[in-house]
């Protein structure tokens, strides 16, 4: 909540921000330092972060940060640190600086190859008749130019921690923008890469399908402008292309468009839905993997989930469920969830046999998949044929170990699928006592969540009342 409110506030409660100093161990410049370059080391090593989270947690620094210095003006670093600042120019980090002049750059651009360098130094370059990219001698796709935000702002944040003067850029390193695209610079590489999706050559076709692909995953400015391009239905044809990985570069370019929600419309309007589902039962693993992601994406508008589940995106997300990698099955477990909030998807769900992989996964603690698992059949279990389905599978040995064991929000759901089995069924109830449930139903009542607190009480009622009957 402290974090909600610091990143919503322009003005925050200093209290809140000493509050946040304290609980994430930064209480002085140095501390706050050493997160920066920590950040900066992180982002390097994975690849970059999309940038509005990197831009979040600078702008959760820099306020802390300031609260740090209002009211300790005189709490620094340690003099040790403090003297070797003093006495030393500080070392440039390699990603830092051009690979071309080798000097810290003050306006980082991206070229076709993914590679980065300074804009004035690759602009004389390609300005030279050059066609490659210096660094790996690839011959580039387009000459374009995108702005790489994410190291611009790294490189802000490693100069304001080192005392180092901000590099100023000639103008603005955002080019102005007409509309709600992108930069002139990224509808230029666009345009050449929406004319090679029309070529009938497949290889060029599998290179823009690529190169969007990362476009639309780099910037939100991309994301409108490829849409405004008209790239979207173009991309929807290469979802039925025969080449494997062209197809997955289609999909994959469509999630990450997706982002945005102006285009999740685009995208349904396209046509793509049934498109999408059949890559998620017949392509690659990790086309299906991505197809399962991009449902998941578009079925946060309630209309497309009444589509998606039509289109018969169920079974085969079930199948993903069932058979994919670990990361397929979190995938199509998300998707399931999200459109398994329409009840005509759960009676869907229900028919196509989700259950009894369901309660699999929940009896398989090193599987990773009980958070999901226990999540969908909390809410299948709301509806009838959900609540007969769920009860054949004899899942309530596995419910009451796990209210006994697992984290609040398992316990939680755990109670409220044992709550609605219990409901009106005498026998779930007797066998739910005799595995010890009113123990832990007990102490679920007492110190579980809100939600958790009410369904361990009515099952205990429940409890209670076949009791008297007995007695």
């Amino acid at each position: 909540m402290d974090l909600a409110i610091a990143m919503k506030e322009r003005n925050p409660d200093p209290s809140i921000l000493r509050s946040l100093s304290e609980k994430l161990y930064l209480r002085t410049l140095h501390d706050l330092k050493r997160e920066s370059l920590s950040i900066h080391e992180m982002v390097i090593a994975h690849g970059g972060f999309p940038e509005e989270r990197f831009e979040t947690m600078s702008y959760l620094l820099k306020k802390i940060k300031d609260c740090v210095i209002t009211e300790n003006p005189e709490f620094d670093a340690p003099e040790s640190d403090k003297s070797l600042v003093k006495h030393r120019t500080p070392v440039i980090p390699d990603d830092f600086r051009c690979p071309i002049s080798l000097e810290l750059m003050k306006d980082p651009v991206i070229v076709s190859t993914g590679q980065t360098y300074e804009r004035s130094c690759i602009q004389k370059w390609l300005d030279a008749g050059h066609k490659t990219c210096p660094k790996t001698q690839q011959t580039l796709l387009h000459t374009a130019l995108t702005p790489n935000y994410v190291l611009k702002s790294l490189i802000a944040l490693w100069c304001e921690s080192n005392g180092v003067e901000l590099p100023k850029s000639q103008g603005s390193s955002r080019h102005k923008r007409s509309g709600a695209g992108g930069s002139e610079c990224d509808r230029a590489a666009i345009n050449v890469l929406l004319q090679k999706l029309t070529n009938s050559n497949p290889e060029e076709q599998r290179a823009a399908a690529g190169e969007l692909r990362l476009l639309a995953k780099r910037n939100a400015d991309n994301r409108v402008c490829i849409a405004e391009a008209g790239a979207i239905p173009l991309l929807v044809e290469l979802l039925s292309s025969p080449d494997s990985r062209t197809q997955e570069h289609a999909v994959t370019a469509l999630l990450n468009l997706s982002i945005n929600e102006a285009n999740k419309g685009t995208i349904v309007s396209a046509g793509a839905i049934p498109d999408i589902v059949d890559v998620l039962k017949n392509g690659s693993m990790e086309a299906r993997e991505n197809a399962a992601a991009t449902l998941f994406s578009l079925s946060v508008v309630d209309e497309n989930k009444v589509i998606i589940g039509a289109a018969g995106a169920i079974p085969a997300l079930i199948d993903l469920l069932c058979h994919g990698t670990p990361r397929g099955k979190k995938d199509a477990a998300t998707a399931i969830f999200n459109l398994s909030i329409y009840q005509g998807n759960k009676v869907r769900a229900v028919r196509s046999g989700i259950v009894p992989p369901l309660v699999r996964l929940l009896k398989d603690p090193g599987g990773g998949m009980v958070d999901e698992a226990l999540a969908i059949l909390a809410i299948l279990a709301s509806h009838p044929e959900g609540k007969i389905a769920i009860g054949q599978a004899d899942p309530v040995p596995v419910l009451v170990e796990v209210i006994r064991t697992s984290s609040p929000r398992n316990r939680e759901n755990a109670a409220a699928i044992l709550w609605s089995l219990c409901t009106g069924d005498v026998q779930c109830l007797k066998l739910a006592k005799g595995l010890g449930a009113e123990e832990v139903l007990k102490e679920l009542s007492e110190n579980g969540t809100d939600r958790a607190k009410r369904k361990a009480s009515s099952v205990l009622e429940l409890l209670q009342r076949i009791q008297v009957v007995d007695s």
